[in-house]
C-alpha cells in the first residue's frame, strides 16, 4: 500500500493515484481532519466560560430524541390526502377558468395567460397595466422588478383596477403551494419524515427539510388547514404541547434581569437623551423592580394582548367584569379588519422586535399613523422595552456578542451601526430562549417516559403521541415534566406556561369537518375513538 503525506498533496500527485487510492485518501482526510478540528474546538470550549460547554452538551444530548423523531415520522391517512388533492385541484381549475375569463375579457385576448410565469406577470402588471415597478434585490445583488407576494399585496391595496388580477393570483398561488405540499412524496410505510438540523439556525432553534431518503419536506411550517392527514398510530393519541406567548414572556424575563439592579445613573447613560446643549437628561422614569417588571408583570397577569390593549387604550368603555375584557376588546374594530386586541397583538410583537412604524404598517396593512400612536403609548406603558433595545444596540456596537439567560452565546458579524443587524440581535435572545425551552422540555420527557413517541417539533410546540390507555395518567405527568423554570434576579421564579390539545390527527378540532382533531386539553378525553374505516368520512 502506498503511503501519502497529505500535507504535501499536489495536483500532480493526485493524478498518479488510482481511483481506489484517491478514495482512500479522501476518506482518510475526511476522518482525520474532522478529528483535528474537533480537538482544537474542544480545547476552546473547555477553556471558555462554563455556559459554552453547557450549550454544546445540550446540543449533544438532544440529538437522540431528535434523531428518533426523524426516523419515526408521522403516519399519513392516504385516502384523506388523495381526496383533499382532488378537491384542491378542482378548486384550482375553477379559479383558473374565472381568471382566464377576466384576463381575456379585459384585454381582448384570444389566448390564456400563464399565471405561474413571472415573465408574463411582469408584462401584465408593468406592461399592460403600467403600474409602478416594485423592485427587489436578486441573487446577483441587482434591484429588479418583482411580482412576489409582497408586490401583489401592494397592487391589491393601492390600485383598484389591478386588484382583481392581484387577488386572483394570490389565491391561485396559495392553492398551488398547498397542492405541492399535499403531493410531497412519502415513504413506503405511509409515513412522512423530515430531517432536523440541530445547528441549522443562529438562534439554536431546529431547522427541518426533506428526509435523508429524499422524501418528505419541512414539517415545521405546515399550513394548519393541511395537518389533518397526519394521524396517530393505532392505539395512540396525539398530544400537542404549546408554549403560551413564549417570545413575549421571554422578552419580559430579559428586561427583568437587565434592569432589576440597574441604577438611575446607569439608565440615564443607557437612555442617552440630551438637551440642546448636549448634556445628558437624567432618567426620571421608574427604576428597579418597577421598571424591570413593567412588561413581565403584564405578561403574567393574564391574557397579555388584552392587558396591553387595556393599558394602551384605557379610555375605552371597559366592562366592570374583568372576565369580559378579552371578548370586549376582541369584538371592537380598531382599524380595518383588526380588533383592538388583534392590533395589540400585532403591534406589540412587531414593536418588541424593533419594528419601525413604516415597516410594520407595510406588513400588517395598517395605517402608519395608527402604528405610530400605538408605539408611543406602548413605550410609555412599558419603558423597559425601548431601554432594552438601546442596551442590545450598545452591546452589538461594543462587543458584537450577546448571551441568553440559558447561556447560549452568539457573535454578530454584521455592521454594528446598521438597523438590520440591530433587529437580528434584538430578536435573537427571546427566540433562542423559546427554542431552548421547548427542546429542554422534550428532552426531559424523552428521558423519563420512553413510551412517549415524539413526532414533530414546531419551534414553540412539540407533537408527541402517547398510548391511549395511559392517557389519563401520562398527560399530567408530561405537562409537569415539560416545564423549564428559571430563577431570575431577586429570586423571582419564571416559567412559560404550557397549553395542550389532544386528538387523533394533527388538524384542529371542528365539530363537523374534523371531529377527531386536536382539541383543548381539559384533563380527559370524552370523544369516541375513530376507526380506520371511518377516518376519511370524519376528516372531510
Amino acid at each position: 500500500m502506498r503511503i501519502f503525506n497529505t500535507s504535501q498533496l499536489t495536483e500532480e500527485v493526485l493524478r498518479t493515484m488510482t481511483d481506489d487510492e484517491a478514495a482512500n485518501v479522501y476518506n482518510g482526510l475526511d476522518v482525520c481532519v474532522t478529528a483535528e478540528i474537533y480537538s482544537v474546538l474542544k480545547e476552546q470550549i473547555d477553556s471558555d466560560t462554563p455556559n459554552i460547554g453547557a450549550t454544546y452538551q445540550m446540543a449533544l444530548d438532544k440529538m437522540a430524541p431528535i434523531m428518533e423523531m426523524s426516523l419515526r415520522g408521522t403516519l399519513i391517512d392516504e385516502s384523506a390526502r388523495q381526496e383533499t388533492i382532488k378537491l384542491f385541484e378542482k378548486e384550482l381549475g375553477e379559479l383558473d377558468q374565472k381568471f382566464q375569463r377576466l384576463y381575456r375579457g379585459s384585454f381582448a385576448s384570444e389566448s390564456n395567460m400563464n399565471w405561474r410565469s413571472p415573465v408574463q406577470l411582469k408584462n401584465l402588471f408593468y406592461g399592460m397595466l403600467k403600474l409602478k415597478e416594485v423592485k427587489k434585490r436578486n441573487q446577483r445583488g441587482q434591484y429588479v422588478a418583482t411580482v412576489n407576494q409582497e408586490a401583489l399585496e401592494l397592487f391589491s391595496a393601492q390600485y383598484y383596477f389591478a386588484a382583481p388580477f392581484a387577488n386572483f393570483i394570490l389565491v391561485l398561488r396559495n392553492i398551488h403551494k398547498q397542492l405541492g405540499f399535499l403531493k410531497t412524496q412519502i415513504d413506503r410505510d405511509q409515513r412522512m419524515r423530515c430531517s432536523y438540523n440541530i445547528a441549522g439556525t443562529n438562534t439554536g432553534r431546529l431547522a427541518s427539510s426533506m428526509s435523508d431518503f429524499g422524501t418528505g419536506t419541512n414539517l415545521q411550517n405546515v399550513n394548519r388547514k393541511l395537518r389533518y392527514p397526519f394521524v396517530a398510530d393505532k392505539r395512540q393519541y396525539m398530544f400537542n404541547i404549546d408554549l403560551e406567548q413564549a417570545d413575549g414572556r421571554n422578552v419580559g424575563a430579559i428586561c427583568w434581569n437587565l434592569f432589576h439592579d440597574m441604577s438611575r445613573e446607569e439608565i440615564t447613560k443607557l437612555n442617552d437623551e440630551r438637551d440642546k446643549q448636549g448634556n445628558l437628561i437624567e432618567w426620571t422614569g421608574p427604576i428597579g423592580p418597577e421598571l424591570a417588571g413593567s412588561y413581565l408583570d403584564a405578561c403574567e397577569s393574564g391574557d397579555l394582548h388584552t392587558t396591553v390593549c387595556r393599558m394602551v387604550w384605557p379610555d375605552l368603555e371597559w366592562p366592570e367584569d374583568e372576565s369580559e375584557w378579552k371578548s370586549f376588546c376582541d369584538g371592537m374594530i380598531a382599524h380595518g379588519q383588526d380588533s383592538y386586541r388583534q392590533l395589540s397583538k400585532k403591534g406589540g410583537h412587531g414593536t418588541n422586535y424593533y419594528g419601525t412604524p413604516r415597516t410594520m404598517a407595510k406588513h400588517l396593512h395598517i395605517a402608519r399613523k395608527v402604528i405610530e400612536e400605538f408605539q408611543k403609548k406602548y413605550f410609555e406603558t412599558f419603558p423597559c422595552i425601548p431601554l432594552w433595545h438601546k442596551y442590545v444596540i450598545r452591546m452589538i456596537r461594543e462587543t458584537g456578542t450577546l448571551t441568553t439567560l440559558f447561556g447560549r452565546r452568539r457573535m454578530f458579524f454584521g455592521r454594528g451601526n446598521e438597523a438590520t443587524t440591530h433587529r437580528k440581535a434584538i430578536a435573537f435572545e427571546p427566540q433562542s430562549m423559546t427554542g431552548e425551552q421547548i427542546d429542554r422540555g422534550m428532552l426531559q420527557v424523552w428521558r423519563k417516559y420512553p413510551e412517549v413517541q415524539f413526532l414533530n417539533q414546531v419551534h414553540d410546540s412539540v407533537l408527541p403521541q402517547i398510548p391511549y390507555r395511559d392517557l389519563a395518567i401520562l398527560a399530567p405527568k408530561i405537562l409537569t415534566t415539560m416545564q423549564v423554570p428559571l430563577t431570575l434576579k431577586g429570586g423571582r421564579e419564571f416559567l412559560v406556561p404550557l397549553d395542550a390539545a389532544g386528538g387523533w390527527n394533527w388538524g384542529y378540532y371542528d365539530k363537523k369537518l374534523n371531529p377527531h382533531g386536536l382539541k383543548g386539553w381539559s384533563g380527559k378525553e370524552i370523544r369516541e375513538r375513530p376507526t380506520f374505516k371511518t377516518r376519511l368520512k370524519d376528516y372531510l
